[in-house]
């Protein structure tokens, strides 16, 4: 391995971001006993920390606040042994092993093997009452939080796949979804179009742009203007959902590993391996279809799990003979 500078930490596992990704290869590295370091990011504990109830994480009967359900991953992250900091890091230099991450824009640490949970960041109109309400009727998520709006009436910003797709979900639980759209058509596939146009209980209003989200301890209303007429239309919601896109948190990264044109991480099939050695991507930071917690911590223990064999082959490497003595053999 290269030298390293002696006021370099080295750190054998790395975890970069927390949130329920990071926090469960945490659990599974410190189990495996590869001192795991984890930087928590400017957000500890990601999006769930922005998130009221959760009642959809299996274990938790009564469902949990989600500030309340990442303060418990971090306790038992801590409790196997993960050393968790506070810091973002800041630079990476992924060009030899060990690797090298700036820390706060003043620490450089070194690690052998790397596992990226830094999560994504939903994309918002940019209201102030967006960030006011958030958790109080305001979500980016209608699969997480659809199911307390059950009879209600709701609305949703969007005009892509993912907006139709969750108006399509939220109309089997709500009573009426009003979608709105930015312009006169939708960038939806036609096939969800379709489906949106089709479904009576979602009403789509052209041309129409959120201007703000009414209430003070929760969302009771949307006031929304027709960006042709100018016409402004106060409708009464108990939730604004935003479904605009996400941004993977992935910016550092860019120039050393493979990203789709979104930004999202590439990981190899059936694994969280990326296109450099040593280096694993694991949550929302490389999954732009399900987003889901669950879903996250699964790839996190897979992280762990790559983390755990990468680094035993650096301790232990086969040798190169190895390989011809079996085909010698006659082995496959």
């Amino acid at each position: 391995m290269q030298a390293m500078d002696t006021k370099t930490e080295h750190i054998e596992c790395l975890i970069i971001g927390s949130g329920p990704a990071g926090y469960t290869a945490a659990i599974y590295a410190a189990r495996a006993n590869l001192k795991p370091v984890m930087y928590q990011g400017i957000q500890p504990g990601g999006q769930l920390t922005i998130t009221t109830d959760v009642e959809n994480y299996p274990g938790y009967p009564d469902g949990i606040q989600g500030p309340d359900m990442m303060v418990d991953f971090e306790r038992q992250a801590k409790r196997m042994g993960a050393d968790i900091r506070y810091g973002l890091a800041t630079k990476v230099d992924f060009s030899a092993c060990p690797m090298k991450i700036l820390i706060d824009e003043e620490k450089w640490v070194s690690a052998d093997a790397i596992i990226i949970a830094t999560g994504a960041s939903a994309k918002w109109l940019g209201l102030e009452s967006e960030k006011r309400l958030n958790g109080y009727g305001v979500s980016a998520c209608a699969v997480c939080d659809g199911f307390f709006f059950r009879g209600k009436e709701v609305c949703i910003v969007g005009a892509g796949d993912t907006a139709a797709e969750e108006a399509l979900y939220l109309s089997k639980l709500c009573k009426v979804v009003h979608m709105f759209v930015r312009k006169d058509v939708m960038k939806a596939s036609k096939i969800m179009q379709k489906r949106v146009l089709e479904t009576e209980n979602i009403k789509v209003y052209w041309n129409t742009e959120v201007e703000e989200i009414v209430g003070e301890m929760k969302t009771e209303s949307v006031r929304v203007i027709n960006n042709k007429t100018g016409e402004k239309t106060i409708i009464p919601v108990s939730a604004y959902f935003v479904a605009i896109g996400h941004q993977p948190n992935s910016e550092i990264f860019k120039g050393w590993l493979d990203m789709d044109e979104a930004g999202y991480i590439k990981t190899l099939p059936g694994s969280t391996k990326t296109n450099i050695e040593g280096v694993f991507a694991a949550g929302d930071v490389q999954d732009k279809i399900y987003r889901q917690a669950v879903t996250a911590a699964g790839s996190g223990c897979m992280a762990a799990l790559d983390a755990e064999r990468f680094l035993s082959m650096l301790e232990h490497p086969v040798p190169s003979d190895h390989f011809s003595a079996i085909t010698q053999n006659g082995q496959q």
